[in-house]
């Protein structure tokens, strides 16, 4: 058997990031604020029977296609695998295949034993990359060519856009439920009066 060989530093991350990339398409394209939690296209592609768990599980597949480039061992992806293999078959049953699909996200969990080879193998400490792979991607690009990008406080603002946003949004959103809620206060209160 032939051994394969050693990626550089470089290499794994841009590897990584497209899984990651991969990833949140699938399992978290819309991500609830603050959390890690999101829905992706694997619970949409459920809600087409049979078809859409069969599409899941070759995506999945893919993405395990993508762990071994990096060197992840067999052994390490063949519970990402069995998890593959459940999603795609409690997937066919009608509304509890879908909320599965949005709870075991099985190509987030190849990304997290993927994450997890690359810190001890090839000592990557850094996770922005994967936290925000679009971002990060688009941060890379514009540093080669602006020192202003390669500002730190520039660099933690932007790779920190969908949280900022997402504070915006709740912040917003409880403004409104508490306007509302005096709204509908000072009406009963001029009603009774």
């Amino acid at each position: 058997m032939q051994k394969q060989k050693k990626l550089s530093q470089h290499e794994v991350i841009q590897l990584e990031r497209d899984l990651a990339k991969y990833a949140n398409m699938m399992d978290s394209v819309v991500r609830i604020p603050f959390t890690k939690q999101g829905v992706g296209a694997d619970a949409a592609l459920s809600t087409i029977p049979i078809a859409g768990d069969a599409a899941g599980f070759v995506l999945t597949c893919y993405a395990i296609y993508k762990a071994k480039q990096i060197g992840v061992p067999q052994h390490k992806l063949t519970p990402v695998m069995k998890m593959a293999v459940i999603d795609a078959f409690v997937g066919v049953i009608p509304i509890v295949g879908t909320i599965f699909d949005v709870f075991i996200r099985p190509s987030r969990k190849a990304l997290d034993v993927v994450h997890e080879h690359i810190r001890v193998e090839y000592q990557v400490t850094s996770d922005h990359h994967v936290v925000h792979p679009f971002l990060h991607e688009n941060l890379e690009k514009k540093q080669r060519d602006s020192a202003f990008w390669r500002n730190p406080v520039v660099a933690w603002l932007w790779l920190h856009i969908p949280d900022i946003l997402g504070f915006l949004f709740l912040a917003i959103f409880f403004y409104a439920v508490w306007l509302g809620g005096s709204l509908v206060i000072q009406w009963l209160q001029n009603m009774g009066s």
